[in-house]
C-alpha cells in the first residue's frame, strides 16, 4: 500500500472505508500520542532506560518437555509486574530448547489460555502438521504433542504462536522462546561456549501499559506496532557482566516490526558467523548489520581490547530506505561491563561450514510475487501478496517435491520493509535488484527470511525437499500478516 494513497483516502473519515473484519477493532484505538501515532506513521521512538537490570539468561530444556500456555505475570522493568502471556510461569520468554541433530523431539503444549493457538517452529523442516500452519490450532483447554525428528544443521531458531489475525497480539504479549540445534560440524570449530555463548532475543514493548495491551490504529497496521522499550531476553535495557575475551552472541530480532541496525558503541568491528540457516561457508566482518523482524544472527565480538571497568553498548543505528516508520534514531540496547581483564586470545577458522551454492540455471520455474502493495483497496485487506489476502480454503502455489524454483519477492512499488518468510524449508538468496542492489553480509549461506526493502526486488532460489503438505509464506512484520500479508503453497 502506498502511504500518501493511505493518507489521502483516510483523509475522508474512516467510517466511509470499506473495512475488513479483521481490522475493526484496529480503528476504534484512534490516532493519539499515547499508541504512538502522533506523528502520523512515523514510528515510536525509542526510550533509553539506565541499563541497571542484569541480562537474564532463559531457562534451557531438552528435546522432551512440555509448555503451557498461560495468562501470567513477570517483572520487565524493574520492580513492576506486568501481565501477559508465557509458555511457563512468571516469564515473557519460553525456555531455550537445545537439541542436536538427530534427536527426536516430543513437545507437549497445553493451552489455558481462553483462546485458540499453536506453535510454528520457525527454521525447522518437519511435517507439515507439526509446523504450525495458521489452520492447525490447539483451542482453549486442550492440548497437543509436537512430535518430529530434527535432520538438518545446526542453527538459532526460534518457536512463537500462528493462529491467523491474532499472531502479532500473542507473540507481543509475550509468546516466543529460542530453538537451538546442535550438530558435529559446528562443535568442530570450538567456538566460544558456555558462559562465552550468549542468546539474546531483541524485542519492543510499550512498558507504560502494565496489561501490555495490543491496541494497533490503523496507521500502525500499515507501519507496525512498535514500543518505546527495547527488552533483551525480557528485561528493558539490561547489562551482563563479561570478561576481556571473545564472545558469541546469538541473536534474534523477536519484535513485532521493528528493524534493527547492530552496531557496537566503541565502533569495532565484529564477525558474522552464522545467519537463519546456521553457518556462513567463511566468517565476515562488519561494523553494522541490519536485522528484520524473524532474522537470526550469530556473530563474535572480541572484547580484549577492552579493560575492567570499560562499558560498551549494542546499538542500533541510524539506517535509510526503510520508509518513514524506522531507522530514523539511534539508540542503546544493552550494555557490557567488563569486569575482569583476562588474556583468553581466539583465533575465528578461516573458513566454517561447506554450503552448495546453486545458480538460478538450476531453477525449473521462477515465480513472481508482487509485495508492493499499490493503491488502496480496504474491502480486500490492506497488506496482500500479487493482490491476494490469505484464503485458508485457498491453494495459492503449487509446487513439485524436490524440485528447485527462483521466488522473487518484488517491493520496487511499495513504500514499506517486507521481512518475506517461507515456512518448511530454506533458500539461497541471489540477487537483490533496486534499493540497496546488493546481497548483505548475512545474506550468504541459507535463509528463510529476508528482508525486501521500498524500491527492492529480491530473488530468492529454493530448494524444496519432499517435505510434502500445506504451508505458508508471508511477510513478517506480523501486523502485515494478520492484516492478510500471507498466501499458502502445497508441496506434493
Amino acid at each position: 500500500m502506498k502511504r500518501n494513497d493511505f493518507l489521502r483516502l483516510s483523509g475522508a473519515g474512516v467510517g466511509s472505508l470499506l473495512v475488513p473484519s479483521g481490522v475493526i477493532s484496529f480503528i476504534s484505538a484512534g490516532c493519539n500520542k499515547n499508541n504512538g501515532m502522533g506523528n502520523m506513521g512515523g514510528g515510536v521512538n525509542v526510550s533509553e532506560g539506565e541499563f541497571l537490570q542484569a541480562l537474564p539468561l532463559t531457562a534451557t530444556a531438552g528435546p522432551i518437555t512440555s509448555l503451557t500456555v498461560q495468562a501470567t505475570v513477570a517483572a520487565l522493568k524493574g520492580n513492576q509486574s506486568y501481565n501477559l502471556f508465557g509458555y511457563q510461569a512468571n516469564s515473557i520468554l519460553g525456555p531455550t530448547l537445545r537439541v542436536s541433530k538427530g534427536d527426536q523431539v516430543s513437545i507437549n503444549v497445553t493451552n489455558s489460555l481462553n483462546e485458540s493457538t499453536n506453535i510454528h517452529w520457525h527454521g525447522l523442516h518437519i511435517p507439515a502438521a507439526m509446523d504450525g500452519h495458521p489452520g492447525n490450532l490447539i483451542t482453549k483447554g486442550s492440548s497437543f504433542n509436537y512430535n518430529f525428528s530434527v535432520q538438518q544443521r545446526a542453527a538459532l531458531n526460534w518457536y512463537h504462536p500462528h493462529p491467523h489475525m491474532a499472531t502479532a497480539r500473542q507473540v507481543y504479549k509475550g509468546l516466543a522462546g529460542l530453538f537451538i540445534v546442535n550438530d558435529s560440524e559446528e562443535a568442530a570449530l570450538n567456538l566460544p561456549g558456555g558462559q562465552y555463548e550468549i542468546p539474546l532475543v531483541i524485542q519492543d514493548k510499550r512498558l507504560a501499559d502494565t496489561g501490555l495491551s495490543y491496541n494497533p490504529t490503523m496507521m500502525e497496521v500499515m507501519s507496525g506496532y512498535m514500543g518505546e522499550s527495547i527488552l533483551v531476553n525480557g528485561k528493558a535495557s539490561p547489562f551482563h557482566e563479561i570478561k576481556s575475551q571473545t564472545y558469541r552472541l546469538r541473536i534474534l530480532n523477536g519484535s513485532n516490526a521493528r528493524i534493527y541496525n547492530l552496531a557496537f558503541s566503541n565502533n569495532r568491528s565484529f564477525t558474522i558467523i552464522c545467519n537463519d540457516g546456521g553457518l556462513l561457508i567463511n566468517p565476515v566482518s562488519v561494523n553494522s548489520i541490519l536485522i528484520a523482524p524473524g532474522e537470526r544472527l550469530d556473530i563474535l565480538f572480541d572484547f580484549s581490547a577492552s579493560n575492567t571497568g570499560d562499558e560498551i553498548f549494542l546499538l542500533s543505528k541510524l539506517f535509510s530506505g526503510a520508509g518513514n516508520a524506522q531507522g530514523k534514531q539511534e539508540f542503546k540496547i544493552l550494555k557490557f561491563k567488563i569486569t575482569q581483564k583476562v588474556n583468553s586470545p581466539f583465533t575465528i577458522p578461516p573458513t566454517l561450514s561447506s554450503i552448495i551454492a546453486y545458480t538460478a540455471a538450476q531453477a525449473a520455474r521462477t515465480r513472481n510475487f508482487d509485495i508492493s502493495n499499490p493503491g488502496m483497496n480496504m474491502q480486500n485487506g490492506m497488506h496482500r501478496i500479487n493482490n491476494k489476502v490469505y484464503d485458508e480454503n485457498r491453494i495459492d502455489e503449487t509446487v513439485s517435491a524436490n524440485a528447485v524454483e527462483i521466488w522473487q519477492f518484488d517491493n520496487s512499488q511499495g513504500d514499506e520493509p517486507h521481512p518475506m518468510h517461507i515456512h518448511g524449508i530454506s533458500f539461497q538468496v541471489l540477487e537483490r535488484i533496486g534499493g540497496r542492489n546488493t546481497l548483505a553480509a548475512s545474506e550468504r549461506g541459507w535463509k528463510d527470511t529476508v528482508l525486501v526493502m521500498p524500491g527492492e526486488t529480491v530473488k530468492v532460489l529454493v530448494p524444496f525437499e519432499n517435505n510434502t503438505g500445506r504451508f505458508v509464506f508471508h511477510c513478517h512484520n506480523l501486523e502485515h500478516e494478520d492484516d492478510g500479508m500471507m498466501l499458502q503453497y502445497q508441496l506434493s
